[in-house]
């Protein structure tokens, strides 16, 4: 692979401090491969909501710039969100929208991998379909396997400690972010 280190950003679709995608955002840096570092990305909880009138009138607020800044400096993002009502939260919706008006627009040519974690059976599934339609508006790069989706989360983690505790919810995790690593490798981040 690269002779030197990925450096990865994480960021959670939720804004919730118990969420389940936070818990797997929290888990990535220990379940990466040799030579990647994922750390999580600036926050977005403070963005206000998207209106043309306020980027035309003050520019782009610091916490956009801070986060557009971070992307563009990472070699990967890595989207780790629920599903609301079919989709995208509207924060993360949000911000992606703020960050996508940016001049050098980060996401362009970014890798990109997603993951989702619910209560539900289906993972996240529909969300991860609304964040691959947005990047691809983007010109990000999407992996597209292997794909994470963890369904039942309640099943597979310890609520005290916070910590997943299903060894194939692990085993899938760790084989997307080695395939991500070379992912990123293929699509021209040189050693």
């Amino acid at each position: 692979m690269a002779d030197r280190t990925l450096n990865v950003i994480s960021i959670c679709g939720s804004l919730r401090k118990g969420s389940y995608n936070r818990i797997v955002l929290n888990a990535l840096p220990g379940l990466a491969p040799e030579g990647m570092k994922i750390k999580e990305g600036p926050p977005f909880s403070e963005f206000p909501l998207y209106n043309a009138d306020v980027q035309n009138s003050t520019g782009f607020p610091a916490p956009v710039q801070t986060l557009a800044d971070a992307i563009r400096a990472a070699d990967g993002v890595i989207f780790v969100t629920p599903e609301y009502n079919f989709g995208i939260p509207g924060p993360l919706k949000n911000a992606i929208d703020w960050v996508s008006r940016m001049p050098n627009q980060p996401f362009a040519g970014k890798p990109v991998a997603l993951q989702s974690a619910s209560p539900g059976p289906l993972g996240g599934g529909r969300v991860q379909y609304d964040m691959r339609r947005s990047m691809v508006f983007l010109d990000a790069f999407t992996l597209n396997k292997p794909e994470v989706f963890i369904g039942s989360f309640m099943q597979r983690y310890d609520e005290k400690t916070g910590k997943i505790t299903d060894e194939q919810t692990i085993g899938f995790i760790k084989q997307q972010l080695a395939a991500f690593a070379k992912f990123i490798v293929a699509h021209g981040v040189q050693g």
